[in-house]
């Protein structure tokens, strides 16, 4: 039985088919202005990789800001429970989740089924989101995936205090007139982006084993200095990270269609 999950995000748009509880193939791109055209895209960029048609797809999950509006999902789900759905399937003992999404930030509490316990999700200000993260890389003149190496090298750590990420942003812009090296501004924008989602997982209470989620996931700073802070290494995932989502969604719609490995 094949089924799929797309997730339509602020910044990304995953979508993921699955067949049997196996991962056929996935899918990742920039989210458009219209979040049909993105789910509609990536899905037939995947399907054609597959060689596939949307009538061989059972079941379609959509997840994400974006998923009352996709034409072709048959039911849909909140990121939450799709992001502790994947992440509970590919690593069973994860009890917390931090999930740095393009426009928000989650942490999420699993009991010792895997099973949904509670969140936290900032709605208020855009500290520790992708979104920021992306605009003071741009304030430090790099690319945002340039950050996480570009921070491995630093000597001398910035310290940024600033809750407002765009008072943030005027703080880098300063200190790159003042020619402070870029490793070392870099990896101050990591350890405060580190720092924002940490307190929101600590409101939330965590518990071990922790995983992040989602494209800040693959921010190797970011990922150190959790670790650090948290004085345990993050899980590490046998899948991408920025496709947790997606992964869940196709996950309940198997559940919902009743296929291999369902839970009733």
């Amino acid at each position: 039985m094949i089924t799929a999950g797309c997730d339509v995000g602020a910044l990304t748009t995953k979508v993921v088919v699955m067949n049997d509880g196996a991962i056929m193939g996935y899918e990742i791109a920039r989210s458009r202005a219209r979040a049909v055209l993105s789910a509609t895209g990536v899905m037939d960029r995947l399907l054609g990789k597959l060689d596939l048609s949307y009538d061989d797809i059972q079941h379609c999950v959509s997840t994400g800001y974006g998923r009352n509006i996709m034409p072709f999902a048959r039911s849909d789900v909140s990121e939450i429970s799709a992001h502790a759905r994947g992440a509970a399937w590919l690593a069973p003992g994860v009890r917390t989740i931090i999930d740095g999404g393009g426009q928000d930030c989650k942490a999420i509490r699993l009991d010792e089924k895997g099973t949904l316990e509670d969140f936290r999700m900032n709605t208020k200000c855009a500290a520790g989101t992708g979104r920021a993260l992306e605009l003071m890389a741009d304030s430090l003149g790099v690319d945002i995936s340039q950050l996480g190496p570009l921070s491995l090298e630093a000597t001398e750590p910035v310290v940024l205090q600033n809750p407002c990420c765009i008072i943030t942003e005027i703080e880098i812009r300063h200190l790159v007139l003042e020619e402070v090296d870029s490793a070392n501004i870099a990896a101050g924008i990591n350890d405060i982006t580190a720092r924002r989602m940490l307190g929101l997982a600590r409101n939330l209470g965590i518990r071990h084993d922790v995983a992040v989620t989602g494209g800040i996931a693959k921010n190797a700073g970011i990922v150190s200095c959790l670790e650090r802070a948290l004085g345990a290494e993050l899980v590490r995932f046998s899948e991408d990270p920025q496709i947790i989502g997606a992964l869940g969604a196709a996950l309940i719609a198997a559940d919902r269609a009743g296929g291999p490995g369902h839970r009733e």
